[in-house]
């Protein structure tokens, strides 16, 4: 579904013009998007090889802007291929010329607090209370497990704080709740929240928490369980640049997304397929030089940049740990070192949160002959960064009584359109 948000526009002569706030639809390519605004391709050209790869990493239901003319001609556009990259798309002033350019997305980023008295349940009193579908979402997540919210009573208190994105006055990507507290009668208790979503009653040391599934019964016994998880790409691992989607690119001297982690190795260092899979590419792609693409079960792609040599092909099958070929320097490269990058569902993922140097061990109840609802304790260590700050920021919000912050379902302000600069300075508003 596509929306609009009218915006009061100034610009050096009076004239009308809009904003529109869109959805990105599923299967539209940039070319697409071109052709819709009657824009040539011939703007690519200008696009180095590089870049021109980042346009495959717009996905369905990224929000973009676009800024329109009295007549519909597009001047600028804003769309993201990452949480902090976008490409800028603009008409070139007193010209039909149209630039383009991948720059940094600017946001702003505020800690804000909830407080949501119960009525019914914690996720629609908590959307009611602040006015965001996200946030209830978010807050229900993290109470999942640790409060059983169907004893919760009329009355009873939820407060939270949590950090929010905001990009022209509204929501901008996921919030991230940071510690919650739950006062009834019987409870009055703090959790603490994981960058993951989920909650805790206490952190710093190993944590119970429990999986319910569906298990075949007609005897008991406690076993020991080997989880499936990846290895490392290479032995005697050193990081020498991690996942961001902004970093300072130390060639082209711009900011880029750097979508993987980059492991400082001698030349000739032999690669290692970090799971079982079947080898989906196999050859030279530009900037990253020889490559290696492994996909995996789960939705999983693994990624080998800058080989020196490969010892795989095309639709070969590989094994968890089976050489692929060897650190090199090939492509646009500083010294030899392995990019390394993974994709969870076609998405770029930090590789660093799914790779283990070993397996882990649980113990699970397993019962047979009939299926059952069984529920099963683990145990895992939990470590929160700022548990004790944020605890005392909530308490402050408590003690003075702070209303919750309602966020608005539409922004009205001023934006100026007559340079690069200016449109991108009017997302601070």
């Amino acid at each position: 579904m596509k929306y609009f948000i009218l915006i009061i526009l100034v610009f050096n002569f009076s004239f009308g013009m809009k904003i529109n706030r869109k959805i990105w639809s599923q299967n539209t390519t940039f070319s697409d998007y071109l052709g819709e605004h009657n824009i040539s391709t011939a703007v690519l050209d200008s696009v180095s090889p590089k870049d021109q790869e980042y346009l495959s990493d717009i996905q369905k239901d990224y929000v973009y802007y676009e800024l329109l003319n009295d007549d519909g001609t597009l001047i600028q556009a804003l769309i993201p291929i990452s949480k902090e990259m976008q490409i800028h798309l603009f008409k070139e002033p007193g010209g039909s010329r149209y630039t383009f350019d991948i720059i940094p997305i600017v946001y702003k980023t505020q800690t804000y607090f909830a407080k949501v008295k119960i009525s019914s349940n914690p996720y629609d009193d908590a959307k009611k209370a602040v006015h965001s579908d996200s946030v209830a979402k978010k807050a229900a997540q993290a109470l999942r497990g640790i409060i059983d919210t169907r004893k919760l009573h009329k009355g009873d208190l939820i407060s939270f704080i949590y950090v929010q994105r905001s990009r022209l006055g509204l929501p901008y990507c996921m919030p991230e709740i940071k510690v919650m507290k739950v006062k009834t009668k019987k409870i009055d208790q703090f959790i603490y929240v994981d960058e993951d979503g989920h909650g805790y009653k206490e952190t710093g040391k190993r944590v119970a928490y429990t999986v319910t599934g569906k298990k075949k019964v007609t005897y008991s016994r406690r076993v020991s369980s080997k989880g499936s998880t990846f290895g490392m790409p290479l032995r005697h691992a050193r990081i020498t640049s991690s996942f961001s989607y902004r970093r300072w690119h130390p060639i082209l001297h711009r900011y880029r997304p750097h979508h993987g982690t980059d492991f400082g190795a001698r030349r000739g260092t032999p690669l290692l397929a970090v799971n079982d899979g079947t080898v989906s590419y196999a050859g030279w792609k530009g900037g990253y030089g020889r490559v290696v693409q492994i996909r995996h079960a789960g939705g999983y792609e693994s990624f080998y940049a800058h080989q020196s040599r490969m010892r795989v092909k095309r639709g070969q099958k590989v094994k968890k740990g089976q050489i692929i070929g060897y650190v090199g320097s090939s492509g646009r490269s500083t010294g030899p070192h392995l990019h390394f990058g993974l994709k969870k569902n076609g998405r770029w993922v930090d590789p660093m949160k799914y790779l283990r140097k070993k397996s882990i061990r649980t113990s699970m109840l397993k019962k047979f002959t009939k299926y059952e609802n069984v529920t099963e304790t683990r145990y895992k260590s939990v470590t929160i960064k700022g548990t004790a700050e944020n605890r005392e920021k909530l308490k402050a919000y408590l003690l003075q009584d702070t209303p919750s912050y309602i966020w608005p379902k539409i922004y009205r302000g001023k934006v100026y359109v007559n340079d690069k600069k200016k449109f991108k300075d009017a997302e601070q508003d």
